[in-house]
């Protein structure tokens, strides 16, 4: 079991360096979906954002998982394990028969057994869920639905950092633009109206 927790720390720390040293979301969600498999033992997992529109998880990255399984059809936020989008972390045994999961017969055709998810928070606000899949029935331990959570929320902040990045981009862009504006206008030659002596802009 010690040598589990040092494994989890490793990961984490991993995890906490590529936040801080890209701003590549895609590759950081990536390498959370890989490393939490891995880590876990699991057969894979998935990090689905909420769409607050539709209603619906979007897929944003996954691992050990086909296409045919993450193409399966539109996640349901409400169908599917709304546990996990009311802030709690959420165990499912049986994927095949739980009437939590929305995809009993794509679940049981993937080879999944069971899954744990987890929700993304940021400012006390669920804005995704981070789930694992096991293809043998599993009972997930505390510290196990504690090391999943730890990462969940370490997408949330890597999915922040983003946002927060890009608004600064967009927000510097706009200032730049304003500015330029300014500045062209400012350059305009001024001349004398005829016979006045009045100043008028070329316009």
């Amino acid at each position: 079991m010690e040598s589990k927790r040092q494994e989890y720390f490793s990961v984490f720390r991993e995890i906490s360096k590529d936040i801080l040293s890209t701003l590549d979301l895609k590759e950081v969600l990536k390498s959370i979906v890989e490393q939490v498999t891995r880590a876990m033992e699991a057969k894979g997992s998935t990090l689905r954002l909420l769409d607050e529109r539709k209603r619906t998880l979007e897929l944003v990255a996954a691992y050990g998982l086909s296409e045919t399984y993450l193409h399966k059809g539109p996640i349901d936020a409400e169908k599917s394990v709304a546990e996990a989008l009311q802030g709690r972390a959420v165990a499912v045994l049986d994927a095949t028969t739980d009437p939590r999961v929305e995809y009993p017969q794509a679940a049981r055709e993937e080879g999944i057994a069971s899954i744990l998810s987890v929700p993304l928070i940021v400012r006390e606000k669920v804005i995704g869920v981070l789930r694992l899949y096991t293809d043998t029935p599993r009972v997930f331990s505390r510290e196990e639905i504690e090391f999943v959570s730890a990462l969940a929320e370490q997408s949330a902040i890597a999915i922040e950092h983003a946002r927060l990045y890009e608004q600064v981009r967009e927000d510097y862009t706009t200032l730049m633009n304003d500015f330029y504006l300014w500045f062209e206008s400012r350059e305009q030659p001024v001349v004398s109206g005829p016979g006045t002596g009045e100043q008028s802009r070329l316009g």
